[in-house]
């Protein structure tokens, strides 16, 4: 718990210093760029090798897709059940899937879990929520977003869009890394003392970086005519989510740290860049805004809940 306490003091400090502190609007993209193209890169490089290989690790590359299938299929029923216009279906169904699995979730799996639950992390962030984010949030922003285009230059935008998918993923420098370090691990080889030491330094500056960050960029006004979609899409991703991956767990009988780690990466709170995307295909960035901001504040009190709950059950 005091790991996390120090995760929470940062994100503390990101939001007091967005109060009171004039900073340049850069300054939080910016940390988030070195956070995607060193830090993270750093990391996966680092704990990705000591990933011991057993039947296990299809828990955390497989959970992230059910919690996938499951929000979506949610989003879709609650729509119809209350009534939602296409434009807060297409926000939520881009939003509620996704959970912020790498930045809120490493530096939350290591307070909790330490270095050896980080590699079945990030196996779940970057085979789920990471593929996840690249090629089913970006296509439900260009079915739900903002139309405009006639018919022939839709068809060359979705053909265009594919090939920017598949290089966006290819390309993107946490993925990279896992590749890398996936050979590693395969064969076997030993970064050398400098290396290792290097990639630790780095791998530490995560934290800090990536949730002051999330501070300067936490927004919480709630439009009035939103309040619906918004306790419904928290409490489906904060509580009620959560506790089916749980139950399913407990049905299939799996147990040990790759199932532990899988079930508290579900309990995250929606994913900020999938927000991002949202609002970005002007879909509801008011609603999309207020469900980031309290979605990182409210999972203060629900990660700690579900870890508790998931030591309980397979302690």
């Amino acid at each position: 718990m005091g790991g996390f306490s120090i995760v929470l003091g940062f994100l503390a400090l990101g939001v007091i210093l967005k109060r009171l502190v004039a900073l340049p609007e850069s300054l939080a993209p910016r940390l988030i760029q070195y956070v995607l193209y060193v830090a993270m890169p750093a990391m996966v490089l680092l704990h990705l090798p000591k990933l011991e290989i057993d039947a296990s690790l299809w828990v955390p590359i497989l959970t992230p897709w059910l919690m996938l299938a499951l929000s979506m299929l949610s989003v879709v029923i609650l729509t119809r059940l209350c009534g939602w216009s296409r434009e807060v279906m297409g926000a939520l169904l881009i939003v509620v899937p996704l959970g912020n699995t790498s930045f809120l979730g490493f530096p939350i799996v290591r307070s909790f879990y330490g270095e050896s639950g980080l590699a079945y992390a990030v196996l779940y962030d970057q085979f789920g929520s990471f593929i996840g984010l690249a090629v089913i949030a970006t296509t439900l922003a260009a079915i739900f977003g903002r139309p405009g285009r006639n018919n022939s230059q839709k068809e060359a935008s979705r053909l265009s869009q594919g090939a920017a998918i598949a290089k966006k993923v290819v390309t993107f420098p946490p993925f990279v890394a896992l590749i890398i370090a996936l050979i590693v691990l395969a064969t076997g080889v030993q970064y050398p003392g400098p290396l290792q030491t290097g990639l630790s330094w780095l791998g530490m500056t995560l934290v800090p970086a990536v949730m002051v960050a999330v501070g300067l960029q936490l927004h919480f006004k709630i439009p009035r005519n939103d309040v619906s979609p918004f306790v419904a899409s928290l409490t489906l991703k904060l509580i009620a989510l959560p506790a089916i991956a749980v139950l399913v767990a407990l049905a299939l009988g799996l147990h040990g740290l790759a199932l532990r780690v899988s079930l508290l990466e579900a309990a995250m709170p929606p994913m900020i860049t999938a927000g991002a995307i949202a609002m970005a295909a002007g879909l509801k960035p008011r609603l999309v805004s207020a469900i980031i901001g309290y979605g990182v504040v409210l999972s203060a009190l629900t990660i700690p809940a579900w870890y508790w709950v998931i030591e309980s059950l397979w302690a």
